[in-house]
């Protein structure tokens, strides 16, 4: 074979899909709305701009619960477990590899389909700024309610220090799905599910991944 073929690899289910793009979706509005109520620019208008930003925020709390749910059940959690194995192969590979045109060091498969710095990246923001930015969100939305209440400047001071965090995120993230075998190759990979791999990596889950559709 060439050392440089690829072939297609069934990695991401509908569900995990249809979530990915939910969520990018209300990212993106939560962040224009939110700017918007900080006094940025004038789209909707700051009522609506408030309205539409609480509604998504309560929105993306509850599926966010019933995706962690899914994780559990699922088993897929393990995708998320931190791991040092080839990490500074793939630091290194960022760094320069990838501008000299080398393979990626760890290619994905069924059972890992992030590689070490993406898990420590996803691990990060789903297991400490989602929630940041979800509990801050939920104090604010409360705080009339709430008895005795919590310092507003503090609260917004962290719900938009992790705005823009999840902002760097969103811009990287972009950018990244650019590094594949083809410039659009990550992101058809997310519309269909079908992700290209080169056929000369060992994968130990190799004989699994046909069985794995679902």
């Amino acid at each position: 074979m060439a050392e440089n073929k690829t072939v297609k690899v069934y990695l991401y289910t509908r569900f995990e899909r249809l979530w990915h793009w939910l969520q990018a979706l209300m990212i993106i509005c939560l962040l224009i709305t939110g700017f918007e109520i900080h006094g940025t620019y004038k789209l909707l208008g700051f009522e609506t701009a408030v309205n539409v930003h609480n509604f998504l925020g309560l929105f993306w709390l509850g599926s966010f619960a019933f995706f962690a749910f899914w994780l559990v059940i699922t088993g897929e959690w393990k995708q998320y477990i931190p791991t040092t194995r080839k990490l500074f192969d793939v630091m290194a590979y960022y760094a320069w590899g990838i501008f000299k045109g080398l393979d990626h060091p760890v290619q994905k498969s069924v059972g890992a389909k992030h590689n070490p710095l993406q898990r420590l990246a996803y691990l990060g923001i789903s297991a400490m700024l989602l929630p940041a930015q979800m509990t801050t969100g939920l104090l604010y939305y409360l705080y009339n309610t709430l008895p005795g209440g919590f310092p507003l400047g503090i609260l917004a001071m962290i719900h938009t220090l992790v705005a823009f965090l999840l902002l760097n995120f969103l811009v990287i993230h972009v950018y990244m799905t650019t590094t594949g075998h083809s410039i659009f190759s990550h992101i058809a990979g997310m519309l269909t599910g079908w992700e290209e791999i080169y056929d000369t990596t060992q994968l130990q889950d190799w004989e699994t991944q046909a069985t794995k559709k679902g």
